[in-house]
Parts: C-alpha cells; structure tokens; sequence
C-alpha cells in the first residue's frame, strides 16, 4: 500500500522517527479503526514496530491505494491496555 507523508506530520512528530510509523503500518498485526479528525474521516491504524513499541498511525484516504499520513503517535497506557487485550484475542 503507497504511503505518503503530509509534510506537516514530518514537521510536528516528536519522538517518532517516521521510519517507525512505516513499520507499525507494515506490521502483521494491525487493529485499524474508522474515526473523523476535523470533519473528515480517518482510518487510525494500532500497531507495534518491530521493536515492539506501540503506536497510532493515522491516515486519510487518497483513492486507490494511495493513503496521507497525517498523524503518528505513542500509545496511551490506556489505548496500550485495549490494544494488548485485542492481541491476546487474535
């Protein structure tokens, strides 16, 4: 799946390194969810880098196959809970 970065993303992650956020989406396990961010719909997807640190990577849909990053961020304790509760079920 093409990803492409939304220069602002680059801009304003912070501790993130953006190779990170490829990994997470390119994981085998990937709990992604539907949502809305500033009226506009959003597919955020839960997944952990090959070093096992757990993120959310959020993307808009382009067309195609083609998808927008527009977010990438650390996992709440909270959101942590959820996702390793997801895992175990699978």
């Amino acid at each position: 799946m093409p990803y492409r970065w939304w220069p602002a993303t680059l801009a304003a992650l912070s501790g993130i390194d953006p190779l990170e956020a490829l990994e997470a989406l390119n994981a085998d396990r990937r709990l992604p969810r539907a949502g809305e961010a500033l009226g506009l719909p959003v597919l955020s997807v839960w997944a952990r880098t090959k070093a096992g640190r757990a993120l959310i990577v959020v993307l808009r849909h382009e067309g195609g196959l083609e998808w927008l990053i527009v977010g990438a961020l650390d996992m709440t304790p909270t959101q942590q809970a959820e996702f390793q509760a997801w895992e175990v079920s699978q």
